[in-house]
């Protein structure tokens, strides 16, 4: 028996194969599972169409962030897809109060008001797209 180490998704699984008489035929069947050449494109292929969604999410960006330099500014820390805006202008928050939802890898985090203040602008609509650090609130 020959154990192998085998990564999937992520996953370590320890695996044992039994060699029997001819062993060139079963030899080559567990290498090419061993290095799993399957496992890394599947991550890729997630954060490909991550990367090419946020493309048109810049635009919109750069226009707010002049706005941004008077007040404190909430960025995406990672690229996702905006659900729902809890805030609008002119609401007060509190720290740790949630502002939106950002699907990020098919989870669903809280953005929250990192401090109290009121809500001078939403820099982002529902359904956009983000990249990480775009400007997505901006509380004064």
């Amino acid at each position: 028996m020959k154990k192998f180490r085998v990564v999937v998704n992520g996953t370590s699984y320890e695996v044992e194969v039994e060699e029997l008489g001819s062993g060139g035929t079963i030899s080559t069947a567990p290498a090419p599972a061993a290095p799993a050449p399957v496992a890394p494109p599947a991550p890729v292929k997630e954060e490909a169409p991550a990367a090419a969604k946020p493309a048109a999410a810049p635009a919109p960006a750069p226009a707010a962030a002049p706005l941004a330099a008077d007040g404190v500014k909430v960025e995406a820390p990672m690229p996702g897809t905006i659900l729902d805006i809890r805030v609008n202008p002119g609401d007060s928050v509190s720290a740790g109060d949630v502002l939106m939802i950002l699907e990020a890898m098919k989870m669903e985090n809280e953005i929250t008001a990192p401090e109290d203040g009121t809500v001078k602008e939403i820099a982002i609509a529902k359904g956009a797209a983000v990249n990480s650090g775009d400007l997505l609130a901006v509380l004064g």
